[in-house]
């Protein structure tokens, strides 16, 4: 063998190595992630989980369609998990908490598992559920502080992950005072889970978001308000005997 045909095989195997070290360095980097995520979301390949919705106000069994785009999303990262998706409606889903994960959407005016959540994982936090007045609709009270939206300019919803039961897999909360701001909940997980991940761990969080002119701007504009997580899930102490 010459010298230039020794240099072109040597150069086709270098050529060859590298592109083999490149795929596999990069399947290793992809897996990785995905494993970060699964461990999120506590979802693994060809698992089940649960995706508990709510009613449209004023039907027994429609959901609302901005609500179906919510599902949607989270229907997106359960697959990318290698996951499947039980869809149940929020008044059948009798089991507990641990056993599968679970993504729970609506507030608990309209989703009476969201309302059993509320009262047993985050006993620091109400919503009101009262028609009047008006303005109290959906009012988030929390920490001691009160958050009225304003439909259309500024709603507020409450994201968040917390553990339950023997299994110790996570529920996951998106619960909001409008549609479009439990759409904007599970937007905002599905842009941000790598970083809420980084940041919390397999831990527990409650975040109030605040969706900015939904008129104009749909799901997609949305503040942090607030880590809320200690506040939420603490108990307010008892009022004193006689007041």
């Amino acid at each position: 063998m010459n010298e230039d045909l020794r240099n072109v095989v040597l150069g086709v195997l270098a050529t060859g190595i590298s592109a083999s070290l490149g795929w596999l360095a990069r399947t290793y980097i992809w897996r990785r992630k995905l494993r970060r995520k699964q461990a999120f979301f506590g979802l693994s390949g060809g698992s089940e989980c649960l995706l508990v919705v709510n009613r449209k106000a004023g039907s027994d069994r429609a959901v609302h369609n901005v609500d179906v785009s919510a599902l949607l999303e989270l229907s997106a990262l359960i697959k990318d998990c290698g996951a499947r998706p039980e869809i149940v409606q929020h008044d059948m889903a009798r089991q507990g908490l641990g056993d599968r994960a679970e993504f729970c959407v609506g507030g608990p005016y309209s989703n009476r598992r969201m309302a059993a959540h509320l009262a047993s994982l985050l006993p620091g936090l109400s919503m009101n559920v009262e028609s009047d007045p008006v303005a109290d609709r959906g009012m988030f009270t929390v920490g001691g502080a009160v958050h009225r939206g304003v439909p259309g300019e500024a709603e507020f919803v409450v994201l968040a992950r917390l553990t339950g039961g023997e299994g110790g897999l996570p529920v996951f909360l998106f619960c909001g005072q409008s549609a479009i701001s439990n759409q904007a909940a599970a937007r905002h997980l599905a842009r941000h889970h790598e970083k809420l991940a980084r940041k919390y761990g397999s831990g527990p969080f409650v975040l109030l978001l605040k969706v900015v002119n939904s008129d104009a701007y749909g799901p997609d504009v949305v503040e942090l308000v607030a880590d809320v997580t200690r506040a939420a899930r603490t108990a307010p102490a008892p009022e004193p005997a006689g007041t």
